[in-house]
């Protein structure tokens, strides 16, 4: 038997407008994470906090019933792939690519340069909107100092050597809370940090890890307690079920979320989280059609198990146990010979679509946040470009192997 705990597993390449996106961290077990901190005396809000109360900790799915925001930039990459399509008189994929444009992403913030993009998605959005019902924008804020610990290959633009933390909290999350702010006609999903509290968890055994991990802890905390707004649902993520499902890590992970919301807190006494987010940028499928031999010893061998076996836990601990989960790209049967391959898996489709029916109920909704055409990295595939760079034949095949993506003709 594999002993889980010497499990070094690897996740998908996380995207960025205008960095690289990030080489997914390799992980290991490390040792634990530290205890909770205490709870202690709440301290009053931070200056310049909104000014209109939450009014409990209680918060609802924010996604049945509403439109949700179409990433203009990202459609507008897929023409090249429609051209393509269209020069093989693959009239089909070409217009299933075109049911792709119209398909809801979320929109990636990654620097503080970037965080002025939120203005824009929100003057899309409201264009977007129709019959009266109300729009949802999914956001990504990733930008924490010293990100991406592990690997180090998108450390971006922030370090703590350099007075990362403070940048990050006055330049980037407050900025990112103002624009947030500047929309309460709108409703967004934000997730929070991709990757960054696994590394608190499975790499304490990494010495750049355990350095930045209280940073990483009070960089989420205070982007929790400054996000606090009635049409705000916040998800910290989760990494994904290969990484953080093992039996040793549930207890773990959970512990390490109670301890940054109670951080929040402290900051904030109102802070709240929606939920969690999963395998963003990654390959797993949400309810696995094969069981793959890799996941034998794992009680979340695919990412609804994945929400129900971290349920329990989270609950134990005032946690709440809703779940996104991210099904962008989906590696088909037998692609991956270990969880621990994450770059432009072959071969791989789009996914269910965003707002799928699942029989799970700990799932707000399935989405897509990782913009399926976007490199991983010069790895995985021979001739793939740099990591964040358009990968055009790789969406191509995202399309051909796409789950129930139905035609639009023109």
């Amino acid at each position: 038997m594999v002993q889980l705990t010497q499990l070094v597993l690897a996740s998908a390449a996380l995207t960025g407008a205008a960095l690289a996106a990030p080489h997914r961290p390799h992980m290991g077990a490390g040792p634990g994470p530290k205890p909770p901190m205490s709870t202690g005396k709440p301290k009053p809000p931070m200056p310049g906090y909104p000014t209109f109360p939450v009014p409990s900790n209680k918060t609802m799915n924010p996604w049945p019933g509403k439109e949700r925001y179409v990433v203009q930039s990202y459609s507008k990459k897929l023409e090249q792939t429609i051209a393509a399509f269209t020069a093989k008189n693959d009239t089909l994929n070409a217009a299933k690519t075109r049911s792709v444009q119209n398909t809801s992403t979320f929109h990636w913030v990654t620097t503080r340069a970037l965080v002025s993009t939120i203005y824009d998605v929100i003057k899309e959005a409201r264009a977007q909107r129709k019959g009266g019902k109300r729009m949802i924008v999914g956001l990504v804020l990733y930008n924490l100092p010293d990100r991406d610990c592990s690997a180090g290959e998108s450390a971006g633009e922030l370090s703590i050597a350099n007075n990362g933390l403070e940048m990050y909290k006055t330049e980037f999350v407050d900025a990112y809370a103002k624009a947030v702010s500047s929309a309460p006609d709108l409703d967004f999903a934000i997730v929070l940090e991709p990757d960054s509290l696994g590394n608190a968890i499975t790499n304490q055994g990494v010495p750049f890890c355990a350095t930045a991990t209280p940073i990483y802890e009070q960089g989420i905390a205070y982007a929790i307690a400054k996000l606090q707004f009635p049409n705000v649902s916040l998800y910290i993520d989760a990494a994904h079920g290969g990484w953080l499902g093992w039996a040793d890590n549930l207890k773990p992970t959970a512990q390490i979320f109670s301890q940054v919301v109670e951080m929040a807190k402290k900051i904030n006494p109102l802070a709240k989280i929606r939920g969690f987010s999963t395998n963003v940028s990654n390959y797993n499928p949400f309810q696995a059609k094969v069981r793959e031999n890799y996941t034998e010893w794992s009680p979340s061998w695919d990412e609804s198990h994945y929400a129900t076996s971290l349920s329990p836990y989270l609950e134990e601990l005032g946690l709440p146990s809703n779940f996104i989960i991210d099904q962008g790209r989906v590696a088909l049967p037998g692609a991956r010979a270990e969880w621990g391959a994450w770059c432009n898996v072959e071969p791989a489709g789009f996914g269910p679509l965003p707002g799928t029916a699942t029989n799970n109920t700990h799932v707000d909704s399935l989405v897509w946040i990782k913009p399926g055409g976007e490199s991983d990295g010069a790895c995985g595939l021979e001739g793939a470009p740099a990591a964040g760079a358009w990968f055009d034949g790789y969406v191509q095949m995202l399309v051909q192997n796409a789950e129930n993506l139905k035609p639009t003709y023109l």
